[in-house]
Formats: structure tokens, sequence, C-alpha cells
């Protein structure tokens, strides 16, 4: 302000221009909103929020939910709260029906040996001229399985048992060992490499056979009963049921026991 018509004097000294921390302070002291924020000469008008706002609050509510079920499954697993049902446990349903008894047999079977086996099917399907990524279908199967050796006390004819007259001898004429059914073993059984062509993919999308392993399963059983006739299983059930007559009569009072086996 002038104090004089001519003569302009500055009624106190002009401050020293702040920097850093002081020009904050200053200017964005008490009462006074900072010259760039909001409500500052600078600040711009008003406009809705930047296009990536409601992307960050849809993660922010996505990850609140997973951590929520995370908590939730954590503390069912630690047994913090045992009464504590997973809405998203997995669930199975049995639907299959009763079982149905068919018939029932009675066995005389002593069952004197049995038999192990393991073997790999090799098989392969496919068409003559036409590549093997179109049309093909291999399956390298292992197989395991076992097989008894029994003799059938059931079909001993009259007369097959004969004793001496001094009761001290007797002789058992028993028919032959056969060998059982092959008994194919899923639990160790399993597929070892399966290869199959674009249009046999196609197929199965279209129709698959549920039936179609049953085939591998079979030649496995057969080749297994082929190798339990040759390996002399059946020789081992005759000595092992000759053993146990020869025991079990001993014990009875004879001192002579014979034991015959006669021609399947």
């Amino acid at each position: 302000m002038a104090r004089d018509g001519e003569i302009n004097e500055p009624t106190r000294e002009f401050p020293e221009y702040p920097t850093g921390t002081a020009l904050t302070g200053r200017l964005d002291g008490p009462g006074e909103p900072p010259a760039g924020g909001p409500g500052g000469p600078d600040a711009p008008p008003p406009g809705p929020r930047g296009p990536g706002a409601p992307t960050r609050g849809l993660l922010w509510v996505l990850g609140a939910a997973a951590l929520v079920m995370v908590a939730l499954i954590a503390t069912q697993a630690t047994g913090l709260f045992p009464s504590f049902r997973n809405p998203f446990a997995e669930q199975q349903t049995d639907r299959s029906q009763p079982p149905l008894l068919k018939s029932i047999q009675d066995l005389s079977r002593y069952v004197a040996a049995e038999g192990n086996f393991q073997v790999v099917v090799d098989t392969q399907k496919d068409r003559a001229n036409v590549p093997d990524f179109l049309l093909n279908e291999r399956t390298l199967f292992v197989g395991a399985g076992s097989v008894e050796a029994y003799v059938d006390f059931a079909k001993i004819s009259e007369g097959a048992i004969t004793e001496s007259a001094d009761k001290k001898s007797v002789e058992i004429k028993l028919p032959a060992p056969q060998l059982g059914e092959t008994n194919l073993d899923l639990d160790k059984s399993y597929v070892f490499a399966e290869q199959r062509g674009l249009l046999n993919r196609l197929g199965d999308l279209v129709g698959n056979d549920p039936n179609r392993q049953q085939q591998v399963y079979k030649l496995a059983e057969d080749r297994i009963s082929k190798a339990a006739r040759d390996s002399g299983l059946a020789q081992r059930a005759e000595e092992n049921t000759r053993k146990m007559l020869e025991g079990l009569l001993r014990s009875l009072g004879y001192e002579k026991v014979t034991v015959t086996y006669t021609a399947p």
C-alpha cells in the first residue's frame, strides 16, 4: 500500500521462496487445500472414474471370496468346526441294484496247488494301405492271474477205496487233478500303453464300446490257462494230494497207503 502519493513501499519483507517439505507444509496446511489437489485451482473438473476402477473392484471381491472359501475348508480340515459341512464336497452316488442269487453248488474239491502267472498281451487292429495315425488300435496289456489245480472227491467211484484184510494197508483210486478257470486279478492287471488312430478316437466320441477291453481280458485268460497246462501244475497237485492222504490215513493206523489216479 502506498504511504505517499508517488512512492510505494511494501508493508513487510517478501518471504523467501519455500522448497521441499516446507512448500508442502505451507500449501497443504490446515484449512487450505493443496494447490493441485481437489478444490485447488489446478484440479481437473469432476468426472467419471477411470476404466480400470470397476475391474480392480471386481478382483478385490473375487479375492475376498476365495480367501473366505480357503478359510472355511481349512477350518473343516483342522477340525476347528467339525459340524461344518463343505458345500463343495465331492459326492458319490451308488445306484447299483442288490445282488441276485442265481444258484448254489456244493463243492467237494481239494485244491492241491495254485499257480500265479503274468502275461503281456500286445494286440493291434489296423487296415491295409491305411496310415496308422488315421486308423489304428494297439493295446499293450499286462495281465496277472491265478489257476487252481484240484481233485474232485465227488467223482470218486464206488469201490475206489480198498482195504487189506489185516487193515494195515489201504489203496485209494482218485480222479486225475483238474485245472480250474483262470482268475484274472484286475487289481494287479493294467493297460501299459494304448495307441488309437484319429478315426478311432472320433468313433469313440460317437459311440464308445464299453466291452472293448473284454476282448483283451479274454485273450489274457486264454494265455494264462495255456501256461498253466504247460507248467506241470497238475503233477504238483497229484503229489500234494498223495502226501495229504498218506499223512491222514497213517494217523488212523494204516501202515501202507497207496494213491493212484485214473485217466481223465
